[in-house]
């Protein structure tokens, strides 16, 4: 297994960031994907103002929806000038920091150890899977009796949904390692520990990093559908009570900001799953990947 530890040699972190973002806007892959955007956009507003379908007459088009989130003074009082509209980002962004948190601090290591022993996987992995199957919806009357407060059950939901996904692929990724890496390990004399921490963590890194973008995917549904239910603050409960209080254009706004805050954060992981993974990298240059 190729080492993976930092080299004095390599770049700064911040310069592989530079180098990283200048490669990027160089592909043109970036700019289909704005195009396919820009088409999503023009679909839109034709189907909404330009040649109002029956089904999408009461929404309402992206122009009044853009005059509106960019407004210093909005009809509704929710725009990028808007000191609420920051602190409801805030509080779901903090919501969903601390769930990956926990979900990552409890999955991973339960995850390689069901990977690791299969005694260990015989006894948590059917648990796992007569758990997995119930929606996380269902556990919110569980969730409001055994926490007193408004906050907790919304954390405890999001890194819930977060927590299967990243156990099962972390398990995946020691399961998938090349059982000849463990066995000449073992013959050049590793120790348990350290076959663990030098060939099974490096291994399943990729799987993990999988696993994670995932369920940053996963925890944000999660997260909008609890606080729909029982949040005070956040982008779920803000989208309910826009739709109580007959703003729609305000829930257009609170959902293109959760495909962009949820963009973000996904690509944060994938950006810290590359540096994690340089021999990885590494070895799809080689293989000219």
């Amino acid at each position: 297994m190729p080492d993976i530890s930092p080299s004095l040699s390599n770049p700064s972190l911040l310069s592989r960031f530079w180098f990283h973002t200048r490669r990027n806007i160089s592909n043109p892959h970036l700019y289909l994907g704005l195009l396919g955007i820009a088409c999503f956009g023009f679909l839109y507003y034709l189907f909404t103002e330009g040649w109002p379908l029956p089904r999408f007459e009461k929404l309402p088009g992206p122009v009044a929806v853009f005059t509106e989130w960019f407004s210093p003074d909005p009809m509704w009082g929710i725009s990028i000038y808007s000191e609420e509209y920051y602190q409801h980002i805030w509080a779901s962004v903090r919501r969903v920091g601390i769930a990956l948190l926990i979900a990552t601090g409890l999955g991973v290591p339960l995850g390689l150890l069901m990977g690791w022993s299969k005694v260990f996987k015989d006894y948590s992995f059917p648990v796992l899977e007569l758990l997995r199957p119930i929606p996380v919806l269902a556990w919110v009357p569980l969730a409001i009796l055994m926490f007193n407060d408004t906050e907790t059950p919304v954390i405890f939901l999001a890194t819930l949904a977060s927590f299967y996904i990243t156990v099962l692929n972390t398990m995946l990724g020691v399961e998938s390692i090349n059982p000849n890496f463990i066995r000449a390990a073992a013959c050049l004399g590793s120790k348990p520990h350290h076959l663990f921490l030098h060939v099974i963590l490096p291994g399943a890194l990729p799987f993990i990093f999988t696993g994670l973008q995932i369920s940053v995917g996963i925890s944000w549904f999660s997260l909008v559908a609890a606080e729909m239910v029982s949040g005070q603050y956040g982008l779920g409960y803000l989208i309910l009570n826009s739709y109580t209080s007959v703003t729609y254009e305000t829930i257009v706004i609170i959902m293109m900001t959760l495909g962009l805050v949820g963009y973000a954060s996904s690509a944060l992981v994938r950006f810290v799953g590359r540096q994690l993974m340089q021999w990885q990298a590494r070895a799809l240059a080689l293989e000219n990947r």
